[in-house]
């Protein structure tokens, strides 16, 4: 009888630990699902406000689906905006940004990863100090070298920076990266008469994928929503990214919207259109990106 009632004290005390990890799962994943909510509301909004009339826009209750879906607002932000010289002179400038920024990069941390020389730690610890100057601190020492060169008013100050070694980010990203590959390989190719560049790009370079996209993406995703930099640089308006032109179509000093009339359905329009190219950036090389950023960290 004693040894029966042991037996079942122990069923009692597993089945009870039992629903207890599935209380506490099931209470975690509601959480995430609240959160998940949560932070999705701010871009469902966007998302629906760019097909609802300005009349259900400023409405209170708010409306969260429009009675009559205007899909021909995107086609109006064409019509009233040069969105399409806005929309290429933003691909232009981010795409020689993400690929000066990530080139040079990972050449500067693949010789902090490989190389063997004087001073290479306290090189490497003052490149990273650099992490913790705030932009508005050389900002207008930026701007009076640009100024200097003759660059205001033309895309060079967003581009040239970038093949500069990449920033202090970029290049520890690419460094912890390249630590995680065994230097035999290395040693291998140097045996087969390979030189430094050869082992980058035919050895290494073919195994860093992972990093490559992470770097790619923050990259663009920086790029693509610069606003600060496009409005100190620049003047002309034909020379304007889509952060910039939209904040002028906002404000009137773009498009064919009369000054004063309501735009933010427009407005939302055109920022699901900016969106766009970055949320299928991330969701096609979004296991890279996270396999990257893991993989970056494992070795210091």
């Amino acid at each position: 009888m004693t040894v029966h009632a042991a037996a079942q004290r122990r069923g009692y005390t597993k089945r009870s630990d039992r629903l207890r990890r599935l209380a506490v799962r099931n209470g975690l994943y509601t959480l995430v699902l609240l959160l998940a909510i949560l932070f999705t509301i701010p871009s469902y909004w966007t998302l629906v406000g760019s097909i609802k009339k300005i009349s259900e826009i400023l409405v209170v209750p708010p409306v969260w689906w429009p009675a009559e879906p205007q899909w021909r607002n995107y086609a109006r932000v064409w019509e009233l905006t040069p969105y399409g010289l806005f929309f290429t002179n933003t691909l232009t400038v981010t795409a020689a940004s993400v690929l000066g920024q990530v080139l040079t990069a990972s050449l500067v941390g693949y010789g902090f990863a490989r190389f063997r020389f004087p001073g290479r730690n306290l090189l490497f610890i003052l490149v990273l100090s650099t992490l913790m100057l705030p932009p508005e601190l050389t900002m207008v020492p930026h701007f009076i070298i640009f100024k200097e060169l003759g660059w205001l008013d033309t895309w060079l100050p967003l581009i040239v920076p970038n093949y500069l070694g990449g920033g202090a980010f970029f290049i520890f990203l690419f460094r912890q990266f390249f630590l995680t590959i065994p230097p035999d390989l290395d040693e291998a190719a140097r045996l087969d008469g390979a030189g430094e560049l050869r082992i980058f790009w035919s050895v290494i370079s073919p195994l860093c994928l992972p990093v490559w996209a992470a770097a790619s993406i923050i990259s663009f995703l920086a790029h693509w929503n610069d606003f600060i930099g496009p409005l100190i640089y620049l003047n002309t308006q034909d020379k304007y990214t889509l952060s910039l032109g939209l904040a002028a179509f906002r404000t009137g000093g773009v498009g064919g919207v009369p000054m004063g009339e309501p735009r933010d359905h427009l407005l939302m329009a055109a920022s699901v259109m900016m969106t766009l190219p970055v949320v299928l950036m991330f969701f096609a090389a979004q296991r890279y990106f996270i396999r990257g950023v893991v993989m970056s960290g494992i070795k210091g």
